[in-house]
Order: structure tokens, then sequence, then C-alpha cells
């Protein structure tokens, strides 16, 4: 009998290059994001607002792109898909060493916005065929491992690369990133097609998705984990900066957390919730979100910096347990809870739900955060009881989360 595999990162040996690609695209993405509004207004004459504008629109006409993907991926297959995705991306950022007016950057945004939508409703059904079932909570956990770790690299490379202040620096920086697609596209070259089996029909199309309801629930669910996770960039950094008044190393630091605890202990603790059920564990990831929350409030009423500090610390690694924890739970449960004829609408659908919560969460949440602390915390308090309380009852109708993670 074959000795079980102990270790908490999964078996890469036969899917390298999809594995790289993702490692390619994540230090990518670190790299521009971080620098995303700096760069136009360093490469071109429009102001703050218009720069925010242009990118917002951009994301808002993207919102349609995922669900059609959805489609032609179940008629596809991943791979071409993907690979139109990255070859979109890769034409935005080139893109973007030749924009100077707004109508021009939310043309090469929207490639990208795009781009990132096809690639994540790409992403489940990918995993899912790769991973055998039983196996798919940790190779979500390890590929949320992987591109934490690639994020923090990019914006390591970023942060030094800034120090010099020119705009040929800013302009590398997005060479850079056109490139890693470029380099994501011919290593997806070599992964195998996932696809429905020959026989399979996508039957009722987009209608059979939306007329299930469990399936609704679990993209509802999505809703309010996906609100959560917008929380760490939106609203926390500047919480704890503009309104505690800490330094500004402080919002680093949250994040610089954030990224090396999912980046090296996902693996591990999802490998060490083996025999938990799943519904349970993302009603354990809510509760780890509130108290996140709560803490965040409890540094408001601390007078000195130092121990403010401490409880906004405290309050982002609680935050990121939940995270470690939710996260690839609710992409196993999407994944599976999702037919192989349709799982390409299924998880569109689902990827809309994190895109919405994108679009709508910088508004809603400097909203809330100029209403006072308590509006803020306790509104995503309430976000948080809402998704435990979708956990539990996909708990009782939706099978896969009804399911118990396997720990080998």
């Amino acid at each position: 009998m074959t000795a079980p595999d102990r270790t908490a990162r999964p078996s890469i040996a036969r899917h390298r290059r999809f594995v790289a690609a993702i490692v390619i695209d994540s230090i990518g993405t670190g790299v521009f994001v971080p620098v995303s509004m700096l760069y136009f207004l360093a490469a071109t004459s429009l102001t703050l607002v218009q720069v925010g504008a242009a990118l917002t629109t951009a994301g808002l006409l993207a919102l349609p792109v995922g669900p059609l993907a959805g489609g032609l991926v179940d008629r596809y297959g991943a791979r071409p898909v993907l690979q139109a995705a990255n070859l979109a991306q890769a034409l935005g950022f080139a893109g973007y060493l030749v924009v100077g007016q707004t109508w021009q950057i939310i043309a090469c945004a929207w490639l990208n916005s795009a781009g990132r939508a096809v690639f994540f409703s790409c992403y489940g059904v990918t995993v899912t065929a790769l991973a055998g079932p039983g196996r798919r909570e940790r190779w979500f956990g390890f590929l949320g491992s992987v591109r934490n770790l690639g994020y923090a690299f990019g914006g390591l490379l970023t942060a030094v690369a800034v120090g010099f202040g020119t705009r040929g620096v800013y302009a590398a920086i997005v060479v850079v990133n056109a490139l890693s697609y470029v380099s994501a596209f011919v290593l997806m070259r070599a992964m195998p097609n996932t696809r429905p089996e020959v026989g399979q029909e996508a039957a009722g199309g987009w209608g059979c998705v939306l007329r299930d309801l469990r399936y609704l629930a679990v993209v509802a669910h999505q809703l309010c984990f996906a609100l959560s996770l917008f929380a760490l960039n939106i609203a926390i950094p500047v919480y704890a900066v503009d309104v505690l008044g800490l330094p500004g190393w402080t919002a680093g630091a949250v994040f610089t957390l954030n990224t090396l605890m999912v980046g090296f202990a996902q693996g591990i603790i999802v490998r060490s919730l083996g025999g938990r059920i799943r519904s349970r564990v993302l009603v354990a990831a809510h509760t780890c979100f509130a108290a996140g929350y709560l803490l965040f409030l409890a540094a408001d009423r601390v007078a000195a910096l130092a121990l403010a500090a401490g409880v906004v610390l405290l309050g982002a690694m609680s935050y990121t347990i939940g995270e470690i924890v939710g996260a690839p739970i609710t992409s196993t449960v999407a994944a599976e809870s999702a037919p192989d004829a349709l799982r390409g609408r299924y998880l569109a659908l689902n990827q809309l739900a994190v895109s919405v919560a994108g679009a709508i969460a910088p508004a809603a949440l400097s909203g809330l955060l100029s209403t006072g602390a308590a509006a803020i915390w306790l509104t995503l308090v309430g976000v948080s009881v809402l998704g435990a309380t979708l956990a539990t009852a996909i708990g009782k109708v939706v099978p896969a989360a009804q399911r118990h993670i396997q720990g080998v």
C-alpha cells in the first residue's frame, strides 16, 4: 500500500508549466498593481480623478466578459480561452506605454480587466481538472500560496525600482508585466486542454445555471467572502494611517503580514483541516473575519499609538486566518458544485460575484470609512454574519459543501 502524502504541497511534477505560468503571472501583477496609479500620473497629464474614473469605467465594462467566456470554456475547453486572456492582458499592458488620454486608458484597462475576468473564470475549471477529487482544497490552497508569494516578490521588485522614480523605470515595470503574460501564454501551450468528455453536452446553457437555486446560494456566499477580501487593500491601510493616525509602516506591515501568512501557511493549515466538514470551515472563516473587524474597531478606542498598532496587527492576523481557511474551500465548493458539461458557465457566474464585489467595494468601503469606524467595521461584521449564514445554508443543501476535507 502506498504511504499517504504528508506534505502540505501537492505533487506538481505533471503540471509544472501550469504552476510556472501562475508564478510568472502573479509576479507580473505584483510588480504593477502597487504603482498603477503612480504610473498613469507619471506617464500622462491626467489628474488622479480622471485616472481613477477611467479605471473604474474599464472595470465595469469588463463585467459581462467573464460570463461570456464561460460558454467558450464549455465548448472549446479552458486552455485556448486562458491563452486568449493572456494575450489580451499582454496587449493591454503594452498599450499602457503609449496612452495619453482617458479613452485610451479605458481601452487598455478594459483589455486587462476582461483578461483577468476570463483568467479566473477558467482558473477553477483548470484546477478542478488537474486535481483529482479529495485533493482540490490542497491545490487551491497551494496555488493561492504561490500567487501571494509571487505578488510579494513582484511588490518587492517594484519597491526597489520605484526608488529611482523615473518615467523610464515605470515604463520598464509595464514592459515586465506585459512580458509576463507572453511567457504565461507560451507555457500554457503545453498544458492539456480541459473540456467536457466526449458525448457530454451543455444542455440548457445559461438557463440551467440560473435556475440552479442551490448554486445561486453558493454565488451569494462567494460575494460575501469576496467583499471581505477587498477590505485588505481598500479599507484597512487607510483606516490604520488616516483614521487612527498610525505610522505609515503599519499599512505596509499589514499587507506584508497577510502576504507572508497566506504564502507560507495556507498549504499547512489546509492540510490540518482534514476530516472537517467544508461548510463548517467556511463558518469558521467568516468568524475569523468578524473577529478581525472587531479588533480594528477596538483599536479606535485605544489611546496609545503603539498599543493601537498592536491591536491592528492582531486584527490583521485574525482576518488573514479567515482568508487562509476560507479561500481554498470556497473555490473547491464552487468548482465541485458545477456539472462537468457546464462548469465553465457555473464558475464564470461565481467569478462574476468576485468582479461585482471588486467594482462596488471601493465606493462602498470608502463611503463607510468616511462615516466612521463603527460604520465600516460593524457593516463588515454584518457581511461576515451573512456569509456564515449562507455557508450554513449551503451546508444543508449543496453536496460539495457537506463533504469532509480530505487529509491526504
